[in-house]
């Protein structure tokens, strides 16, 4: 059994004193804003917070009540540096933040990349990935969000789990291999949806027509699948593939892609339930 594999149960909290650690956030993005507030409010010590925007930083760090800076050279040592930024400058960023303190824990919180973008430029590092949406204007509950972690030895694990479970009630131990696929699953779940949202919104208002009339419908198809697999879950025209009413719902869309993605959409939903 790997470490990644190992059992909730295997995991003893209490090994470190993880609340006595300091923590310095690299980004003041949406993950980077509510993880650092949850953790302040389980009783971690926020050292600073690096932004390359300053607006960015200064608005976390003077609600955090901690120093901000956008000038890697300013960086105080800590104990855990989380970095939470895009994922394309992340291992530029890295190169730099370890420069502070080489014997830091480093964490990234990418669903994305994997633990290997550590290998050999660190000697302590992990993953720490909470599998929600975040947007800065709204206000989420930790308790229930699921938290992905991973390591890269055993006292780092309990640093990472312990972490986690001060702000989370689901908390496991997850593989990169596993987890890019479970970041798939939840692009698909969430981001693609919500597009789907806005394209819908979008019919709505060429006829004068307020989204808040879909809200319901939206609601009943989410609390549908806690009870009944997504494919059972499954209605609509491109079940039985009924082209009297795909074809007449095609011939409103006038913008070539939103056709596309419809025509791929139906042809997905009924291949999936026929195959």
């Amino acid at each position: 059994m790997t470490k990644t594999d190992q059992p909730i149960a295997d995991v003893n909290s209490s090994y470190c004193k993880s609340k006595e650690k300091s923590i310095f956030f690299i980004g003041a993005g949406n993950v980077a804003t509510h993880l650092s507030h949850a953790l302040l409010r389980a009783g971690y010590k926020i050292k600073g917070v690096y932004s390359r925007t300053a607006s960015s930083a200064q608005t976390l760090g003077d609600t955090l009540g901690c120093f901000w800076t956008i000038n890697i050279e300013e960086l105080l040592e800590a104990d855990i540096y989380i970095l939470s930024i895009k994922d394309s400058v992340l291992e530029e960023l890295l190169s730099k933040v370890i420069l502070v303190y080489p014997q830091a824990i480093f964490v990234h919180t990418a669903g994305s990349i994997p633990m290997s973008i550590f290998h050999g430029k660190v000697n302590k590092y992990g993953i720490f990935y909470p599998m929600q949406t975040f947007s800065k204007k709204r206000a989420v509950l930790f308790d229930n969000i699921p938290i992905f972690v991973e390591s890269s030895d055993n006292e780092v694990a309990q640093i990472l789990f312990s972490m986690a479970q001060s702000i989370s009630s689901q908390v496991n131990f997850l593989d990169s291999d596993r987890r890019l696929r479970l970041h798939l699953a939840s692009v698909l779940a969430c981001n693609f949806a919500n597009h789907c949202y806005t394209l819908a919104a979008q019919e709505m208002e060429k006829v004068g027509l307020p989204f808040e009339y879909l809200l319901p419908l939206i609601d009943e198809t989410a609390k549908k699948v806690h009870e009944l697999s997504p494919r059972e879950a499954q209605t609509g025209p491109a079940v039985r593939y009924d082209q009297n009413v795909i074809n007449k719902q095609l011939s409103l869309i006038s913008e070539t892609i939103k056709r596309d993605i419809y025509k791929m959409m139906s042809l997905s939903i009924h291949q999936n339930l026929h195959d």
